[in-house]
């Protein structure tokens, strides 16, 4: 029978998905042979759950046709001391205690952000571009195949690595339950560390993040940039966490050494995670993330609608689900059909609402609000009346393009550690300089309504 098994596994195995078959099917193990019936075991309520609904008949269906037409499945909960326990059993045994909570602060709660009920592992759509950072997030979740115990994940805004980070702190919570998760953003961690010196509870911050937090969420690290005493506050409590082997997610829109005005002490603890880089979907992805959040939203799209929103919306999840939703609810509220001319007329506002923004717009506001020529502002020129307005410049080029520091210094014709200190200099500029901060108020807003 366990042969059986085996082969039924591979059979699966070439059915479903290969994120679905790792997370599902290939923890489930065989037991033992009970009669006409194939014992097997999986690791908690959940993961039964999963399995029988999703995959039982598809996996009956089969060992019917290897073992004869009266075979069936039961399945079993392997516990923590290997004592199984059969699947008649009663779910109120399966009682869990709730996760202990982190020793309080005043704000926010001490276990930090909530979850997103629908930020799962079975949510995420895997495509070329996310492969490898769902597979390294799963590896780590399920503590399979994964030496290292901190992970990095960098995307732009709204394609999957803030999905990828909760759902790896769900994945942990069901099945090692006793475990600590704490999810947080940088900026709340800077809130919370600046509190905790008012209230003259550093001390208990401290031992919070060093000695009873098991996995850490850090969202939006590159937030932390400028923080000086964050950041040193950051990378001591990485420094417990990391040889207590405990687990640490990164989230940021940039790579660490990209990250300005972070000290090295810092730089080099987020290093020496496994980076991960989430890239934009390619069409066929885009095809298959509007069909699940079709699913999620409960409505129904033409194939043809379907591609064309995947064609033409290609910048992020976001700005896909915004399409499939503006459709949706158009059609509805004008009670039309859903087509191409509908889809056409809702795609058209979305595009035009932001249009590519470029190094190349960004200098030439810059300049006619500074009043320099477009050669002044890549000139090798050290006046303050032109140094200042192409700080501006690369700043704003980092904060609204996708570009990396290399190639935005290159195109003001300046190494990347100088673009990195101009990027630093107007930070520190906006905290200290009132006209500064109310010109690039000024500047954005001409950049987002171009």
């Amino acid at each position: 029978m366990e042969n059986i098994w085996k082969n039924i596994k591979a059979m699966v195995k070439k059915e479903i998905p290969a994120h679905c078959f790792r997370m599902w099917i290939e923890p489930v193990e065989f037991v033992k042979a009970d009669g006409n019936a194939i014992v097997l075991s999986c690791p908690n309520f959940f993961a039964k759950k999963r399995v029988v609904d999703h995959y039982g008949a598809m996996i009956e269906g089969m060992l019917r046709r290897h073992a004869g037409g009266d075979s069936r499945i039961a399945i079993e909960i392997a516990s923590r001391q290997n004592s199984a326990r059969q699947r008649n059993f009663d779910p109120a045994e399966l009682r869990v205690e709730p996760q202990l909570e982190l020793p309080a602060m005043p704000q926010p709660p001490s276990s930090g952000r909530l979850l997103r009920k629908n930020f799962t592992f079975d949510r995420f759509v895997v495509g070329n571009n996310n492969n490898f950072a769902y597979s390294a997030a799963l590896s780590l979740a399920s503590r399979q195949g994964l030496n290292h115990n901190s992970l990095f994940l960098m995307s732009q805004t709204g394609l999957g690595k803030s999905h990828l980070s909760q759902a790896i702190g769900h994945h942990i919570l069901s099945n090692f339950p006793t475990e600590n998760v704490y999810y947080i953003t940088a900026e709340d961690f800077t809130n919370e560390m600046v509190r905790a010196f008012r209230t003259d509870a550093i001390e208990q911050f401290k031992l919070k993040y060093r000695n009873q937090c098991d996995v850490l969420l850090l969202e939006d690290v590159h937030f932390l940039t400028g923080k000086e005493r964050t950041q040193m506050e950051l990378a001591q409590a990485l420094d417990y966490l990391i040889d207590a082997n405990k687990k640490i997610i990164f989230t940021s829109c940039h790579l660490p050494a990209e990250i300005p005005n972070m000290s090295e002490q810092l730089k080099s603890r987020l290093a020496r995670s496994l980076i991960s880089h989430i890239e934009i979907p390619d069409f066929q992805t885009r095809v298959k993330i509007l069909k699940r959040k079709m699913k999620e939203h409960g409505c129904m799209l033409p194939p043809t609608v379907i591609e064309y929103l995947a064609g033409e919306l290609s910048e992020n999840v976001r700005q896909l689900e915004s399409g499939l939703i503006g459709v949706s609810a158009k059609a509805s509220l004008l009670g039309e059909s859903i087509d191409l001319r509908l889809a056409e007329s809702v795609v058209r506002n979305i595009t035009q609402q932001k249009q590519a923004i470029t190094v190349e717009l960004i200098k030439e506001l810059v300049c006619k609000q500074y009043n320099i020529s477009l050669e002044e502002i890549i000139s090798p020129s050290r006046k303050r009346a032109i140094v200042r307005p192409r700080q501006v410049a690369i700043y704003l080029a980092r904060k609204y393009t996708d570009q990396p520091l290399q190639a935005i210094g290159k195109s003001f014709n300046r190494y990347h550690g100088t673009a990195v200190h101009s990027i630093a200099a107007v930070e520190k500029g906006i905290r200290s300089d009132g006209s500064l901060k109310k010109q690039l108020e000024f500047l954005c807003e001409r950049i987002e309504s171009h």
